[in-house]
């Protein structure tokens, strides 16, 4: 069975300062995911991440609450995670393994930090991870454009870590 897994979909990080590239087209093919994922009974799980008490992103901050326009349902289970890795300090592995989960397709924000590092604890929880290709995103840093951020993470976890593929190509099995 596969599972959606769309991270940091939330407010502070999206409608921030520092606008994730192409963010709209973005959401675009995230709803596409999530209503094929539905209509396949693949179970869908959303990260928002959180930090500690005080900070801009404390638990319950508007910073941390999911974007508007994603097509939920009601179904989906959401959770805060305090790492960059979805896996880490969270109940995420055990959730999967409970509903037979054996494929997380991975999208969301931000490629560098949280896509990369749950891309690459997924295998070592002995699950398969599916990368979608155009299901990330990031902005733009003084060193690299997001597009080449984008595209460097697609080639250096492909093989290794995950399988990459385009959205349209993505079945939920």
């Amino acid at each position: 069975m596969y599972a959606l897994l769309i991270l940091d979909m939330q407010v502070g990080l999206f409608h921030g300062p520092d606008k994730p590239w192409l963010g709209e087209r973005l959401l675009l093919t995230l709803n596409d995911l999530v209503h094929r994922a539905q209509k396949a009974g693949s179970p869908i799980f959303l990260a928002r991440h959180v930090g500690p008490a005080g900070s801009p992103i404390e638990p319950g901050s508007p910073f941390t609450q999911l974007i508007e326009g994603l097509a939920l349902n009601g179904t989906e289970i959401i959770f805060e995670k305090t790492r960059p890795n979805a896996f880490a300090c969270t109940h995420l592995a055990d959730e999967l393994h409970s509903q037979g989960v054996k494929t997380i397709v991975i999208t969301g924000m931000k490629t560098q930090y949280c896509v990369d590092s749950t891309c690459r604890a997924v295998r070592d929880l002995g699950f398969e991870a599916i990368l979608i290709e155009d299901g990330h995103t990031c902005s733009d840093t003084p060193l690299l454009s997001a597009a080449a951020i984008i595209d460097h993470h697609n080639v250096t976890l492909a093989g290794a870590f995950c399988r990459v593929m385009k959205a349209a190509e993505c079945q939920f099995l």
